[in-house]
């Protein structure tokens, strides 16, 4: 597809120079480079097809080089790049030397924050709103007609967020221009869930309201130019009154409302961001896109393209009819929890679980019509749903709550002080652990560990294969004395140790890999040890086969990093073995540290224990075989720490090779 207009265009200072009635043109080249990228390589798709008009028309009205956009999840970005000169780099979107998938301040002025959570562009905009206020920098009518405007675009998925609810019960106190574009799509990652969507599908679905737009724009004819916005709001009268009654819900925050309008329809949304760039009161434009929009097999199934991986399209770029196949890499972890979860909850019908507005990327799509009365989306609320689960526990109930790691974060307060202080055995299915790939710094699951292990009673597992995953989630089944969770990334599970059978988890005990190294039974003393936390240990694994020349390395897949294998702590630093501990996890209080801090409360060296993990530094996007080769912890990162190891710390030639002696 040619991309003249796009080619051409180096800054939003150069949009502003093409002709409304050339932005549709724009539009549809915008949509084609970004179709065309993620079917190469993967990324956010349909969200970013869904808001191409509102984000040009954005643009063309404000100026964001001075005036600020704060995004609210960021995964619709895309256009927003493209528009501030970014084409260029687009070929190496969710790559090192490309652009982030998110917003990234590293990369453009354009961008404010690095933002990949939802809910907070409200609070940091009102933030900025006040901060342009202090330094007398904001926009105002009368007294600074050249100042800072700000605008938040949200999703109304997102819009029911705890934090967003905070921003908007603020946003109403400022006394100066506030924009928030309620980008309201019908869905989020998925259906979004709760009764505020409820109430925007009536909206959006209600015939009154229909024939309110009609009317308005039939007064709106007879009007002359710059009332567009105030004289919807205040003419229409009785009319207004009816919609607040049918539920006008953002007033009651003190925002003026207005819409929904067309959110494809370039001129009337460039005519109602005019109107609202120079509102003087805070004020909600809500808009009603289509996500997906453009491409009839994104816009059918907007939940499996929100963010597909790569993938083919025959014959071509077709709008309509054309035939997709997503690329697979095998079976994922995430598949294989949602066939365990599914095997468990058929067996025991105590068993319950729920999601965070991520039935598709953690599992819980398969099993939520399966059980319907023992399943649960609450939407973006990851707080509240581990609320509900400390409810469920306190009932009798098993509750699972599946959750990326980067999004559990979110609700560490609840698990602190209603799961642990309460001793509830709430069970946490942490997907997404570790190092995430292409989606970078905003969603690596990298303090899980360090945040869990600060809870009394808390018990922390992690599966290496799909054998193991269904192993610890049969322990954690029946793991009644507090809080448990389980950690697996994002990635596809192996099957080298599909052959051997995979033990009952049994707490705090380790695995051992090399089984003629287990020192706990009698095994031959190695000359160094590796611990790893996680899927990490066939890496580790793969080293200990290169370092044969070197000297005999045992592996152990250490399955807990609350409680550790004391035992087998005490013993290898007993016998003079060198301890290299491996974790997908910040170095930061995590597996190592644990294993440091056992050792140390046994009275022993510590001397002889290495830690490997994500360094105290961002990583940044890449594939996630790149990062962990960047930060030394796949295989070759691993061999080579383990050899440094020996070298410093050589056996004595008179220590004997036996456990047993």
């Amino acid at each position: 597809m040619p991309t003249t207009l796009l080619e051409n265009l180096r800054s939003p200072h150069d949009l502003r120079a093409i002709p409304v009635t050339q932005l549709p043109q724009l539009a549809a080249e915008i949509r084609g480079v970004i179709t065309s990228q993620v079917a190469k390589a993967g990324g956010h798709l349909a969200p970013n097809l869904g808001v191409v008009e509102l984000t040009i028309a954005l643009h063309y009205v404000f100026d964001f080089s001075f005036d600020r956009l704060l995004f609210d999840v960021g995964h619709q970005c895309y256009p927003h790049k493209l528009l501030t000169g970014r084409l260029e780099k687009f070929a190496g979107l969710r790559t090192r030397d490309g652009v982030a998938g998110f917003p990234e301040p590293r990369e453009s002025p354009f961008d404010l924050f690095s933002v990949g959570h939802a809910g907070t562009a409200i609070s940091t905009a009102v933030g900025m709103a006040r901060g342009d206020q202090l330094n007398k920098d904001a926009f105002d009518p009368k007294t600074n007609p050249n100042g800072r405007r700000v605008v938040s675009l949200i999703g109304d998925a997102s819009i029911v967020n705890g934090v967003a609810m905070e921003g908007l019960n603020n946003a109403g106190t400022l006394k100066r221009q506030f924009l928030v574009v309620l980008n309201d799509n019908g869905m989020s990652i998925s259906k979004p869930q709760g009764a505020l969507s409820h109430y925007f599908d009536r909206l959006r679905l209600s015939p009154f309201y229909s024939d309110f737009k009609r009317q308005a724009r039939e007064a709106l004819r007879g009007m002359p130019g710059g009332q567009t916005l105030r004289e919807t709001y205040h003419k229409m009268g009785e009319a207004c009154k009816a919609v607040a009654n049918e539920g006008a819900w953002f007033e009651h925050f003190g925002l003026v409302t207005v819409g929904p309008i067309d959110g494809h329809d370039i001129p009337r949304l460039i005519e109602y961001l005019r109107e609202a760039r120079d509102f003087d009161r805070p004020m909600v434009l809500h808009v009603h896109t289509v996500k997906g929009k453009g491409y009839e097999f994104s816009e059918s199934d907007s939940t499996t393209f929100h963010s597909p991986p790569a993938f083919k399209m025959e014959p071509g770029l077709e709008k309509q009819g054309c035939r997709v196949e997503l690329r697979t890499e095998g079976r994922s972890f995430t598949t294989a929890f949602a066939d365990a979860l599914t095997e468990l909850m058929e067996r025991d019908t105590k068993v319950v679980t729920c999601t965070a507005a991520m039935p598709d990327g953690t599992g819980l799509s398969k099993i939520l019509p399966r059980f319907p009365d023992r399943a649960w989306d609450v939407g973006i609320c990851e707080s509240h749903a581990m609320d509900m689960m400390a409810g469920l526990a306190k009932t009798g109930w098993k509750p699972f709550l599946a959750v990326y790691s980067t999004f559990f974060q979110r609700a560490f307060d609840q698990a602190f002080q209603e799961v642990s202080l309460q001793g509830l055995p709430v069970r946490l299915c942490l997907d997404r652990a570790g190092l995430v790939g292409g989606d970078g710094a905003v969603h690596h699951g990298f303090c899980d560990i360090s945040l869990l292990r600060t809870l009394p009673g808390a018990v922390i597992t992690a599966a290496i294969d799909e054998p193991s995953l269904v192993a610890s989630l049969e322990f954690m089944r029946n793991y009644e004395e507090g809080l448990s969770a389980v950690r697996y990334p994002r990635e596809a599970v192996s099957d080298r140790l599909t052959m051997a059978k995979c033990p009952p988890f049994v707490l705090g005990k380790a695995r051992c890999l090399t089984p003629q190294f287990d020192v706990l039974e009698g095994g031959t003393v190695p000359d160094a040890a590796i611990l790893a936390f996680g899927t990490l240990a066939f890496g580790a694994l793969e080293a200990s086969g290169s370092l044969l020349a070197a000297g005999d390395v045992a592996v152990w897949d250490a399955r807990f990093a609350k409680p550790v294998d004391a035992a087998l702590i005490r013993r290898l630093l007993e016998l003079r073995v060198p301890i290299v501990t491996v974790e997908d996890h910040g170095i930061t209080g995590g597996f190592g540290s644990a294993v440091l801090e056992a050792a140390s409360a046994m009275g022993l060296d510590t001397s002889g224990i290495t830690r490997l993990g994500l360094p105290d530094a961002w990583v940044y996007q890449g594939s996630r075989t790149a990062q962990l080769a960047e930060v030394g912890l796949d295989a070759a990162g691993i061999a080579r720490a383990t050899a440094s190891v020996m070298a410093a710390r050589p056996r004595d030639t008179s220590d004997v090779k036996s456990a047993r002696a």
